[in-house]
């Protein structure tokens, strides 16, 4: 084992101990926000940075941080619903409740089109460094593991799935930070030989926008926040939301640095295990430790849309469906997209759905800042994020 190895080992195990340190894991914002950062990072970590690199080449950091102030914007669009339900003791005028139903119907059909995306990247993931690598083993795994989510949500229900998914969480952020320290090992390196990678674009203007767009769900999570009110009160789910997405920028951000500017963009097709090729000449530890952080990552995601899901469609239809019942359509759904589209158009298609959510989540906040205070800057703010979610959702686009 090399040096770059030991240090990677080195800095999962401390960043490991560090979440199971008692006083951070019991701290009431630190579970408070594990929920909306597992989200966000489970939504799309290792696939993205491939991507950006392959289509921005030496501005995929930009393209980073756009995709992250966007996500931002949205989640003040939420933070402020959620203030204005706790101010209001969730009693809202009947435009406002309508619209409010309207954008949890659209998250909830979000979640199938999400969880068959996340569990897609599972079985890529999953078959990756076996000899049964192919598109019929991922796709074959991806149906195991949907059928196993059916059964466990239908027989035992949602504590059950709760308690798969806080499992995952520590494990995946671990290893990310591991891959973090590998990235800056090896392009110190870079760095330290005048070896700085300074690919050009290859998909630019609208073209460009379209792609971002299309690859905003690798951002989306941090509205979970919204949906912890059993659990935790306004302001901690406010703050919650808050330092998720602050961490998840920064991590996916030192990540598309450390990527872009070491690694020359991959030519020919782009394959959604492509950071496991990659990582192979950094470290002969980091392929199995991805991989481990993907089945992770992917299963906790997964694991929280389902039941997500299965919650908002028991509360919207006053509990006549059951959530279990919400599983079986979802499931359904994604074994149709799991055999009928590959994995960018799954990332599209979701993407576009999120996109509608927040567009709805902005147009209410629009509505009752108007309400409050007429129409002012932030109504007309508001409204345009309301204009750019429904844009994403009309024109998001796939990776070619």
């Amino acid at each position: 084992m090399t040096a770059i190895d030991f240090f990677i080992l080195a800095a999962t195990l401390t960043v490991g101990a560090i979440l199971v340190w008692p006083r951070l894991a019991g701290a009431e914002l630190w579970r408070a926000t594990s929920t909306p950062l597992a989200s966000i990072i489970g939504s799309g970590f290792l696939v993205l940075g491939p991507i950006l690199d392959a289509s921005f080449g030496r501005y995929a950091p930009f393209a980073m941080a756009g995709l992250c102030l966007t996500a931002y914007a949205f989640g003040w669009a939420v933070r402020y619903n959620i203030a204005e339900i706790e101010r209001r003791n969730g009693k809202r005028p009947p435009v406002e409740e309508r619209t409010e139903d309207l954008a949890s119907w659209i998250l909830a059909f979000a979640y199938f089109i999400s969880v068959s995306y996340y569990l897609n990247l599972f079985g890529a993931f999953a078959v990756d460094l076996t000899p049964f690598n192919s598109d019929v083993a991922a796709r074959s795994v991806t149906t195991a593991v949907f059928l196993l989510v059916l059964a466990v949500g239908w027989f035992k229900g949602f504590k059950a799935l709760e308690g798969m998914e806080r499992v995952s969480v520590g494990i995946k952020l671990a290893i990310i930070a591991g891959l973090l320290a590998g990235l800056a090992w090896f392009g110190a390196g870079h760095l330290a030989s005048g070896d700085v990678v300074l690919a050009p674009a290859t998909v630019t203007g609208w073209q460009a926008v379209t792609l971002g767009f299309g690859l905003i769900v690798t951002v989306q999570g941090f509205e979970t926040s919204r949906y912890l009110g059993n659990t935790y009160d306004a302001r901690t789910r406010i703050r919650s939301m808050r330092v998720a997405q602050w961490l998840s920028s920064a991590i996916y951000l030192i990540y598309i640095v450390l990527l872009t500017y070491a690694f020359p963009p991959v030519s020919g097709q782009l394959e959604e295990t492509e950071i496991i090729d990659m990582m192979r000449i950094v470290a002969v530890s980091l392929p199995v430790l991805l991989v481990v952080a993907a089945l992770s990552a992917q299963f906790s995601a997964a694991i929280a849309d389902t039941g997500g899901s299965g919650g908002l469609i028991h509360e919207l239809s006053g509990r006549r469906l059951a959530p279990r019942n919400a599983y079986l359509v979802l499931v359904t759904v994604g074994l149709g997209l799991t055999w009928l589209a590959d994995i960018f158009q799954i990332i599209a298609y979701a993407s576009r759905a999120f996109a509608a959510y927040y567009a709805v989540q902005a147009a209410l906040a629009a509505i009752t800042v108007a309400r409050r205070e007429g129409v002012g800057v932030r109504t007309v703010v508001f409204a345009g994020l309301a204009a750019l979610g429904a844009a994403m959702a009309i024109f998001g686009t796939p990776v070619e």
